[in-house]
């Protein structure tokens, strides 16, 4: 008899599992069920469409459902939604949304790929039309549509994360008028210490975009978002607050759940559960740095436990070691990244470390067009392991990211990152590249 695997989720992690036990196993039978009108799209493309960057939300798409089906015999079932699991009787409640029936479908092994949800906090009006928020691709293109509707005047993004930033900047590019606001003292405060956030809130607000911190929303009123400190007209309210594990499902079927209440899994994106499978937003992961379970929504970690899961569905073996967390944005022509432990984050899993913090040039200092860049990198006190690394700067600054998170993969010192021997010419870096640099001020300070 011919296994059959459900994966349940028809986006990043959903189709990238299934995608890769087809290569493993073509004899496995496959049903992918996704509740919405999409397969794998690039969410993060999401802002980049309200922008014009991207000119049609096709464009976001990197395989419709036909391509799945006939390029890789998976069986897509798009507009189907699991309504409850049964894992001792090894079967899926589903409802088909179009024709409005249910069904049981058996499964032999399951996978959640889920995702995660955003935040959407209790508030009165939260459900009002022209208050959005953004978790798939059919959720940018209902918020796109409303902004033109409403020819987005007056524009208030709640929440000051990735999501909240990017669209600030979008819609500020439509002619709005911006407010920026979060209940945080300092902007990405999840992801940035308060010094280098006070250094994008600044690049911010040189775009005329207004920021307000500490400030915390109450609730949405006949086009006013209302505040601790005020009222603000909008014509539209942009929710940025964070995502949360999509998890619910699974933990009232009986999955086990961890940390934020991701569904937990081990190294090979088991649950615990015999046939039972976890990759994605939904599920949690490994911090390399802390060595902690930790949930971490990102595409790129989203892609590589699918990768893994569907190599061990398929009947392969592959471990998926775990994260530094390494993010990159770009927000109003200033470029971020960060990789490993905040100073919160560090001392919270009870290390102690030095800091350093330098200021540089993304070229050689003489060559036209050299932009300020600023690193902050944290490493621990004895042997100078780095625990993590921020930047903020302009064209070229958050690339170089990429070699910290290497040196922490690798669990490199900063003497070890002053000797890398790493490209120079005068068009692409100074002498000593600005993390060296960094690393080598860590070294004094050690």
């Amino acid at each position: 008899m011919v296994d059959r695997l459900v994966v349940i989720g028809g986006d990043a992690a959903g189709m990238a599992t299934a995608s890769q036990a087809r290569r493993k196993n073509p004899a496995l039978e496959i049903v992918a069920l996704e509740r919405g009108h999409h397969t794998s799209y690039s969410a993060c493309g999401i802002p980049y469409l309200v922008a014009g960057d991207v000119e049609r939300s096709e464009d976001l798409i990197a395989r419709t459902p036909d391509e799945f089906r006939s390029k890789q015999r998976i069986d897509v079932r798009m507009r189907h939604e699991v309504m409850a699991v049964d894992l001792a009787g090894r079967s899926l409640e589903v409802r088909d949304l179009d024709r409005e029936r249910t069904i049981r479908l058996p499964f032999d092994q399951l996978l959640f790929g889920t995702g995660a949800k955003p935040i959407r906090p209790d508030l009165p009006g939260i459900d009002a039309d022209w208050v959005k928020g953004i978790a798939t691709l059919g959720d940018g293109e209902a918020l796109l549509a409303q902004a033109q509707a409403s020819r987005c005047r007056d524009v208030v993004v709640v929440g000051a994360g990735y999501i909240g930033l990017e669209m600030a900047e979008a819609f500020k590019r439509w002619g709005a008028r911006v407010v920026l606001v979060d209940g945080n003292d300092t902007v990405m405060a999840r992801t940035l210490d308060g010094d280098m956030g006070g250094s994008l809130a600044n690049a911010i607000r040189a775009m005329d975009i207004e920021v307000r911190l500490g400030e915390h929303v109450q609730g949405f009123e006949n086009g006013t978002v209302l505040t601790d400190k005020g009222a603000l007209r909008a014509d539209l309210a942009v929710l940025g607050l964070g995502v949360e594990p999509n998890s619910a499902l699974a933990g009232d079927a009986g999955v086990p759940l961890g940390v934020r209440n991701a569904i937990e899994v081990d190294a090979r994106q088991r649950t615990g559960i015999d046939g039972v499978w976890a990759a994605g937003d939904c599920a949690d992961t490994y911090d390399l740095v802390s060595r902690r379970r930790v949930h971490i929504a990102l595409g790129t970690v989203a892609n590589r436990t699918a990768r893994v899961a569907g190599i061990n569905i398929g009947g392969g073996y592959a471990r998926f070691p775990g994260v530094v967390g390494t993010a990159v944005t770009k927000v109003c022509g200033t470029e971020v990244a960060r990789t490993g432990l905040t100073e919160v984050a560090a001392r919270r899993a009870g290390f102690e470390f030095v800091v350093a913090r330098i200021d540089s040039t993304t070229k050689a200092g003489y060559f036209p067009g050299a932009e300020p860049v600023t690193v902050k990198m944290l490493a621990e006190k004895g042997a100078g392991r780095v625990l993590g690394c921020q930047i903020v700067g302009g064209a070229g600054a958050a690339i170089r990211i990429d070699t910290a998170a290497t040196a922490l993969h690798a669990g490199m010192t900063v003497h070890e990152i002053i000797d890398l021997d790493l490209a120079y010419a005068p068009p692409f870096s100074p002498v000593w590249d600005p993390i060296q640099v960094a690393a080598r001020q860590a070294a004094r300070l050690l």
